[in-house]
C-alpha cells in the first residue's frame, strides 16, 4: 500500500503504571493509543473507535480478561488481542489463546524490549492482513476491468472514459440497463487510478429499507432510536478519502435525495441522533438503469441532484447493440470456467448472436455457466443452451435464427478474425495487451493468431492515432 497504515492500540489493565508503560512503548512504535482500566470501559471505547491491537490483563475487577476477550471477539472479529499474565498460571493464558487470543506475555516486562518486539510482531501481522486484503480487492478490480470485454466501438469508448476519469475526483454518473456492468466500470475507475489504495464502498440504493436509508448512509449515535445499542459509522463516512458508489440512485426517495444533495454541497454528514457535523471528503459515483432526465421532468427525481451527479456520464450499451462482442465475451467466460477447455459449436454461437439478451452481459455469463455445467466439458452445443435463448427474440417461427441474424460458421470466423486483427493492429502487435483487450488467455490468442494467420501490419498508422 502506498500510504502508511495507522495502527490503533488499546491497553486494558487496572494498574495505571502498566498502562502507562504499554502506552509509551506503543507510541514509540507509531501507534495511535488508548487505555482503559476495566473491561467495561474498554468495550465502550471500542464501540466508539475500533482498535487493531488490544493488550489486556487477565485478572481485572468485575469483568475478567477471558470475558472481555469473548466480547471483543464478537465485536471486532478482525482485531488482534493479546493477554498479559502476571497472576495465576500459564494454563489460563493458553485458555485465552483457545478463545482467539494472538499470544500472551508475562508481567513484569523484563526487559522492556520484550514488550516492544511483542507489539511489533502483532503490528506486522495486522499490516500483512490489511495489505493482503487490499491486494485481493485490487486484483479483483483488475479482473473486473478485464471483464469489460469487447472491441466494438461503443465498449472501446467506455474503456477510454475509464482511462480519462481514473485519476480525477469528478462525480460520474454511469447509465445503462441492468446487467451491462455498471459497477464494474465504477470499480475500474477507482482501482485503476491514483486513489486505488483508498476505500471503495458500494451502496445498493434499491435494496435499502426506506426507514433505514438515512441511518445507513449517514450513521447514527447510540440511543438514536430503538435498537441503536451503539454508535455506527455511516457508509458515506466509511468511504472518506475514497469512493462511494451509489448504485440505482434513481430508487432513492425524494426526502433522501434532498439530504444527499445537501451532503454533496456541504461535504459533511450529521449522524442520526447527533448535533455534530462531520467533514467527509469522498468521490461520488452513481449508477442508474432509469432515464433520470425523464424522472426529474416528471418530478420523481430532483433536478438539482441530477445536475450535481451528472458532471460526467459514462453510458454502457446493451449487449444487443454490440453483438460483435458476444464471441469475445463467450471466450472470456469459457476461459474462466471450470471446464476451460470447452469449445462452442457454430450453431450454438448463432443462437447466442440471435438472442436479444434482455439481461445483457450478466445473462450471457449465466448462460455460458449453465452450458458448461450441462455439457460434456469439451463441446457446447445448442442442446446445452437455456430455453429462453432457444425460444427468445431473434428466432423465427420455425425456431431458427431470423434471416437478418442468420450466420454461418464462416461468417462467425470472419467476425472473429476481423475483430482480432483490428485489436492486434491497435496495440501495434503487443500480444499481452491484445489478449487483455480481447479478454482471452495468451494461449488462446496464440492459437487464434496461428489459425487465422494474423500478424502485425506496420503499414497502418500508430494505434494512438487510430484511437483518437
Amino acid at each position: 500500500m502506498t500510504e502508511p497504515f495507522e495502527i490503533c492500540f488499546l491497553v486494558v489493565d487496572d494498574e495505571e503504571s502498566i498502562r502507562r508503560l504499554c502506552m509509551t512503548v506503543a507510541q514509540g512504535l507509531g501507534f495511535t493509543c488508548a487505555e482503559a482500566g476495566t473491561g467495561e470501559e474498554a468495550l465502550a471505547l471500542l464501540e466508539e473507535r475500533p482498535a487493531h491491537i488490544i493488550l489486556t490483563d487477565l485478572v481485572m475487577p468485575r469483568m475478567s480478561g477471558l470475558e472481555f476477550l469473548e466480547q471483543v471477539r464478537r465485536l471486532l472479529p478482525r482485531a488482534e488481542i493479546a493477554v498479559m499474565t502476571g497472576h495465576g498460571s500459564v494454563e489460563t493464558a493458553v485458555q485465552a489463546m483457545k478463545l482467539g487470543a494472538y499470544d500472551y506475555i508475562s508481567k513484569p516486562f523484563t526487559p522492556i524490549e520484550e514488550l516492544r518486539l511483542f507489539l511489533r510482531r502483532m503490528a506486522e501481522k495486522i499490516r500483512l492482513v490489511e495489505e493482503n486484503q487490499f491486494l485481493r480487492e485490487r486484483t479483483d478490480a483488475e479482473t473486473h476491468l478485464h471483464g469489460i470485454v469487447g472491441s466494438s466501438p461503443k465498449i472501446q469508448d467506455v474503456l477510454r472514459m475509464i482511462a480519462r476519469l481514473k485519476d480525477t475526483r469528478t462525480p460520474v454518473l454511469i447509465s445503462g440497463e441492468s446487467g451491462t456492468g455498471k459497477e464494474l466500470v465504477a470499480r475500474a475507475i477507482h482501482f485503476r487510478g491514483a486513489f486505488a489504495n483508498r476505500a471503495f464502498v458500494a451502496v445498493d440504493c434499491g435494496s435499502l429499507v426506506p426507514t433505514l436509508i438515512e441511518s445507513e448512509l449517514f450513521g447514527y449515535e447510540k440511543g438514536a432510536f430503538t435498537g441503536a445499542a451503539r454508535s455506527k459509522t455511516g457508509l458515506l463516512q466509511s468511504a472518506s478519502g475514497g469512493t462511494v458508489f451509489l448504485d440505482e440512485i434513481g430508487e432513492l426517495p425524494l426526502e433522501m435525495q434532498a439530504k444527499l444533495l445537501r451532503f454533496l454541497q456541504e461535504k459533511e454528514v450529521r449522524p442520526v441522533g447527533s448535533n455534530q457535523r462531520i467533514k467527509v471528503d469522498v468521490r461520488v459515483m452513481a449508477a442508474t438503469n432509469r432515464d433520470l432526465e425523464v424522472a426529474y421532468r416528471s418530478g420523481e427525481f430532483r433536478k438539482d441532484l441530477y445536475f450535481r451527479l451528472n458532471v460526467v456520464t459514462v453510458h454502457l450499451p446493451p449487449l444487443r447493440e454490440r453483438r460483435s462482442d458476444i464471441p469475445l465475451l463467450v471466450q472470456w467466460f469459457l476461459d474462466r470456467s471450470v471446464k476451460s477447455s470447452a469449445q462452442i459449436t457454430g450453431e450454438a454461437m448463432q443462437r447466442l448472436l440471435a438472442y436479444e439478451w434482455p439481461g445483457n452481459v450478466r445473462e450471457l455469463e449465466n448462460c455460458v455457466e449453465r452450458a458448461t455445467a450441462l455439457g460434456d466439458g469439451k463441446l457446447i452445443d445448442v442442446s446445452d443452451l437455456p430455453p429462453a435463448v432457444l425460444n427468445g427474440h431473434g428466432l423465427g417461427a420455425d425456431g431458427q435464427p431470423s434471416s437478418h441474424m442468420s450466420l454461418s460458421l464462416t461468417d462467425l470466423e470472419d467476425i472473429e478474425r476481423a475483430t482480432i486483427q483490428r485489436v492486434f493492429d491497435q496495440v501495434n502487435g503487443d500480444k499481452v495487451v491484445a489478449g487483455k483487450m480481447l479478454g482471452i488467455s495468451r494461449a488462446t490468442l496464440y492459437r487464434k493468431l496461428k489459425r487465422y494467420n494474423i500478424g502485425y501490419r506496420p503499414d497502418l498508422p500508430p494505434a494512438s492515432q487510430r484511437l483518437q
